[in-house]
């Protein structure tokens, strides 16, 4: 709709659309209204003549405000998965403790709030630790995440981990045999034991300052705690991973961060390749570093 006369958006939506106040009041609660492409939620927001004023549906604006008020961001989505940016803190599925607040209800409850009639039930491909932020990939099918799961040796994971200490070597790789204990802690060892699983973890240093360090690290493997029991065993834990060894906690939280993802699409064969910025609380670890949360730390740094 293009604004003729110079009004406040709430006259406008009156007049135009017929609405009471408690619905006006509801789309602009949840982001439904926008002018000239940018979502406005202020019912005294000044419309000028020519200006371009969308409504959407109410029902898929609420659904996706209850994502973005527990601070998840969807970073891609088409009708075979979704990509979700999980903040630290919550859990990607249920555990026996805790099973009603998780990344997997989230998504449920956004799918099932935009569309009631919709049969697509989100299917978890990975996981990520309860402290870990980052990217979560779904599938929308069994057949999705068959396909998914039996290829996803070939998708690149990359992570940003802030870990104690000096690094003595620029670069490595860390192998061993990961096991978990009946208290749920993750044993490393270098040779093989009773249900122990093969763990191969590459990293590189991207910067080191005041005592801390900035990783660039990615897997061949997808274990259980992986990258904490191997950086840890290197003697340089992730920060704020008191389970692990950790003794400082300069971020209030566990310092790693899941910031990349690349992998063939299983229907189309594109190639996606997302990236979810370095977290504001990491990067002020190491301001100095170039679109360190613009575009990814990944930009600033490569392989060798």
């Amino acid at each position: 709709m293009t604004v003729v006369v110079g009004e406040h958006l709430l006259a406008y939506l009156f007049a135009t659309m017929g609405l009471q106040r408690k619905a006006v009041k509801n789309l602009l609660k949840y982001g439904a209204v926008a002018v000239n492409g940018a979502t406005v939620r202020q019912f005294n927001h000044w419309l000028a003549p020519g200006d371009e004023v969308v409504v959407s549906d109410l029902r898929s604006a609420a659904a996706t405000n209850g994502l973005e008020s527990a601070g998840i961001q969807r970073m891609h989505e088409d009708d075979a998965l979704i990509v979700l940016d999980k903040p630290p803190g919550l859990l990607t599925v249920a555990t026996e403790h805790d099973k009603t607040d998780t990344l997997f209800v989230r998504l449920s409850e956004y799918l099932l709030g935009r569309d009631s009639t919709a049969t697509v039930r989100p299917l978890v491909v990975h996981r990520l630790d309860h402290g870990t932020s980052g990217l979560v990939l779904f599938a929308k099918s069994p057949a999705v995440k068959e396909l998914l799961q039996a290829n996803w040796s070939a998708v690149q994971k990359t992570y940003w981990a802030v870990v104690e200490g000096q690094l003595l070597s620029s670069q490595g790789t860390i192998t061993s045999y990961l096991t978990e204990s009946k208290s749920l802690k993750v044993l490393s060892s270098d040779f093989p034991t009773q249900g122990a699983r093969l763990a191969t973890t590459y990293y590189r240093l991207l910067q080191s300052r005041d005592g801390l360090s900035l990783l660039e690290v990615r897997l061949a493997t997808g274990r259980k705690h992986q990258i904490r029991v191997h950086l840890a065993g290197l003697g340089h834990p992730v920060a704020g991973d008191r389970r692990y060894g950790a003794t400082s906690d300069p971020c209030q939280r566990l310092a790693l961060h899941a910031g990349g993802l690349s992998f063939m699409h299983p229907i189309t064969g594109e190639t996606l390749n997302l990236v979810s910025p370095l977290p504001k609380s990491l990067h002020k670890l190491f301001p100095e570093l170039k679109c360190g949360v613009d575009r990814g730390v990944d930009e600033a740094s490569r392989w060798q």
